[in-house]
């Protein structure tokens, strides 16, 4: 059967997982909540469990020559790991190309392995300058204190592009956060790639269900999984995924070196959640939507930041490169003491930073420092509660602003 495929259609054959057993080719053809949510399963086996469970080890047998063996010790794999990272590869898959992926013990840490394993002293990386305040703490204070150039531009606009010139390393986060700011990735991609630079994605407001920045032209989608991926706020792991084996081989001598893994319990747990990511993420998405679009009438809000509403400047290249637009929305209160009313009266809304769970956050972004916003500032993260009672719950707080 497969040697009627066309070759891109063998190579989506080598992503099945093992539970499609003799009908290969209806992997093909499936839409990709369909993937998502069989992708977890074992082969279909008579008394066995649909799931298998976590594997706790640190050594395995390993007699004899240890690279004819996929697990000899902990640090370098686990075999739950490898059903995680076949899962999320699938996800970052496109029709014409296959994806590999490899997990980390957080998403700051999956971004610390791109650096790592990429960038040198007397390399220059280019990042957006409202790019996530932590991703930007990194390369500041510690990459460009090791000789890394650190050049920033906003995200808007794609103005990155006219810092590309020796650089190494691209960093883009579209939407970015908190702002919801919104760069074409494609466009970027190909201009970096022009300079000679390798260009990454922070992915992790969309999830590779919303967007694929490896379909877009990026050489790493990089996430973190504690969001959205994996969605109930229990978990802490990210993810860098790429086209590239030679990339990946670096990525994942960074990680074995640098012990920047998570256990095996994390890793089932992710698992277990990912299978209800098209779920939560349509309904998640559904509901900042009618947030957003609430939130605009609103004589209390002064500004809604969601790339999902027409009269965001980057609603365009959103709606090209995105398949949702999100789950995180930003608005704008007049000052901190309205923001903090808000939150303080609202019910639903649970203040806690992080975002992309099945519970609805919001929280004053500014008491974090290190953002270029307003004190009224409020990122929101839409959960999956009835936007009805959301919207009702919201528009009381707001009331009790004076």
């Amino acid at each position: 059967m497969g040697a009627l495929l066309h070759p891109r259609q063998n190579a989506a054959l080598s992503l099945l997982p093992s539970n499609f057993g003799s009908h290969p080719t209806l992997f093909l053809i499936m839409r990709d909540a369909t993937k998502i949510i069989r992708s977890t399963l074992t082969r279909s086996v008579a008394s066995e469990p649909l799931h298998s469970g976590p594997v706790f080890a640190a050594p395995y047998h390993a007699p004899g020559d240890p690279s004819d063996m996929p697990y000899t010790y902990a640090r370098s794999h686990n075999p739950t790991w490898t059903e995680l990272e076949r899962a999320i590869g699938q996800m970052e898959s496109g029709p014409d190309y296959r994806a590999t992926a490899l997990v980390f013990a957080s998403g700051m840490a999956a971004c610390t392995a791109v650096f790592g394993a990429v960038l040198r002293p007397g390399d220059v990386a280019v990042l957006p300058s409202n790019a996530y305040y932590a991703a930007r703490v990194l390369a500041q204070e510690y990459f460009a204190k090791m000789g890394v150039v650190v050049r920033l531009a906003p995200t808007a606009n794609n103005a990155q592009a006219e810092l590309l010139e020796g650089a190494k390393l691209l960093w883009l986060e579209s939407p970015s956060n908190p702002t919801m700011d919104v760069c074409d990735i494609a466009l970027l991609s190909e201009a970096a790639h022009r300079a000679g630079a390798l260009v990454a994605v922070d992915n992790t407001t969309p999830t590779p269900l919303g967007q694929l920045p490896l379909a877009l032209g990026a050489d790493f989608s990089v996430a973190s999984d504690t969001k959205a991926m994996t969605g109930h706020s229990d978990l802490l792991l990210g993810h860098v995924a790429t086209r590239d084996l030679e990339l990946r081989a670096k990525i994942d001598q960074w990680r074995t070196l640098t012990g920047a893994v998570l256990g095996p319990m994390e890793a089932w747990l992710a698992l277990r959640s990912i299978a209800t990511l098209p779920l939560r993420l349509e309904r998640s998405c559904e509901n900042a939507q009618k947030i957003a679009e609430f939130l605009t009438t609103r004589d209390q809000v002064t500004s809604v930041l969601y790339p999902g509403l027409p009269n965001h400047p980057g609603h365009a290249i959103a709606a090209k490169q995105m398949r949702y637009f999100g789950p995180v929305l930003s608005f704008i209160l007049r000052d901190k003491s309205a923001a903090e009313t808000f939150l303080a009266k609202s019910k639903l809304l649970t203040e806690a930073t992080s975002f992309g769970g099945v519970t609805s956050t919001a929280e004053r972004r500014a008491r974090w420092g290190g953002d270029a916003i307003a004190e009224g500032f409020i990122r929101m993260s839409a959960g999956c509660e009835a936007v009805e009672d959301l919207i009702e719950d919201m528009a009381q707080a707001l009331d009790a602003i004076r």
